[in-house]
């Protein structure tokens, strides 16, 4: 049950509650949430120069905090039940990537582009799964960035604090992730999704039809080879833009790259770095056309667009696996369902479903029994709206 931020009150009270056993409530401490994301479409696209459509969902990253006088970092972590402490003079990239590193993490990032980072009690809470594609970690650096922005007195900047999140993921935490999940967590506005350019970092609300929901579907299959799969990926995709680059020294990267010109360089590639580009390159079309048809209201259009994305992903750039095909496979099934793909990196993780807001609780019923009758994993299906992005509640 989420209230009218978007946020489970319970979660909030959890958090409040620990902070008060921890470090005592007296003075009040401040409330600062951000929320984890999916992608609607868009995959693999980020590191491709392309489009991205993610959406924030009503699952989020709680920091209960209250400001120190002297350069301490205290930290308590509701899921491990530990409290820890740092002495912010004494932080360095690259840490560690525990939880701790991560708020440690965003308070160096704010250190290094001269924006002071005040000591702080804090407590860090939240219910975006871990491991499952929805950006736990992008969460938990944005509401670290509120955090230490209302503890310093300084303007928040949605567009520098995705950065800085971004920057703490990349040095201090040592995870070479995009923009995308940080800019999702900052910029989002209630009820619409953002269309974000990977390459100007342009961004535009696309408001999502009230009579839709999205509904995340976490397979509770963790994503053990997606590492691995994501480097052969990027690479596979690097050495077409060097080939292709040599036809048309436009092309820096597969954003640039049309079908035309992909299809002009074929005889040249390898057959198996062909078939990533031939996913990448209508895929990044995509993310426009539904933005497009979100705007118009034509949900099937929109529904369409996500299962060729996802047969897309699943026979050209081979991300997929069993879970995420069944589990979208049953979603199709569903009357109420306009369209279903993975989301994600791949072999794991969640997928995400277009589907009549009305009857979305249905929905979620049956795709998940269904889903259970043949796997068995904890898998979880929640239908969301587009929530804000980070924000204080207090």
């Amino acid at each position: 049950m989420t209230g009218s931020t978007g946020i489970a009150p319970s979660l909030v009270d959890r958090a409040k509650a620990r902070f008060a056993e921890q470090f005592g409530d007296d003075p009040a401490p401040r409330v600062a949430v951000a929320p984890g994301r999916v992608n609607l479409i868009g995959e693999h696209t980020d590191y491709n120069d392309g489009f991205v459509l993610p959406m924030a969902i009503g699952r989020a990253a709680v920091v209960v905090f209250r400001p120190r006088d002297d350069r301490t970092l205290r930290g308590h972590s509701v899921a491990f039940d530990e409290t820890r402490s740092l002495d912010l003079d004494e932080l360095s990239a690259p840490g560690g990537n525990d939880w701790l590193s991560y708020v440690a993490g965003v308070a160096w990032a704010f250190e290094t582009e001269g924006l002071p980072a005040r000591g702080l009690d804090v407590v860090v809470d939240g219910d975006v799964p871990i491991g499952a594609g929805l950006s736990s970690s992008a969460a938990l650096e944005l509401a670290t960035a509120r955090a230490l922005a209302a503890a310093g007195e300084l303007e928040w900047d949605p567009v520098r604090m995705a950065k800085l999140g971004q920057k703490a993921e990349n040095q201090y935490v040592g995870m070479n992730c995009g923009i995308m999940d940080q800019f999702a967590s900052a910029v989002s506005q209630a009820g619409s999704a953002v269309l974000l350019d990977c390459r100007s970092l342009e961004t535009r609300p696309v408001p999502v039809p009230e009579g839709a929901a999205v509904v995340v579907m976490d397979t509770g299959a963790r994503r053990s080879l997606a590492g691995s799969a994501y480097n052969d990926r990027r690479a596979a995709c690097e050495r077409v833009v060097a080939y292709l680059a040599t036809l048309d020294p436009s092309v820096s990267a597969l954003r640039d790259v049309t079908p035309q010109l992909l299809e002009r360089g074929k005889d040249a590639l390898d057959a198996t770095d062909l078939k990533r580009a031939r996913h990448v390159v209508p895929e990044n079309t995509r993310p426009l056309k539904m933005a497009e048809a979100l705007k118009a209201g034509d949900l099937p259009a929109a529904g369409r667009l996500m299962n060729d994305s996802h047969y897309s992903l699943r026979d050209l750039y081979e991300v997929s696996c069993e879970e995420l095909d069944l589990i979208t496979e049953i979603a199709r099934e569903q009357p109420s369902c306009y369209g279903a793909r993975m989301t994600g990196a791949g072999f794991g993780g969640c997928a995400v479903a277009l589907v009549r807001a009305d009857a979305a609780d249905s929905f979620c019923a049956t795709v998940g029994s269904a889903y259970k009758a043949k796997i068995d994993l904890p898998a979880e299906l929640f239908p969301c709206r587009p929530m804000a992005g980070a924000r204080l509640l207090d």
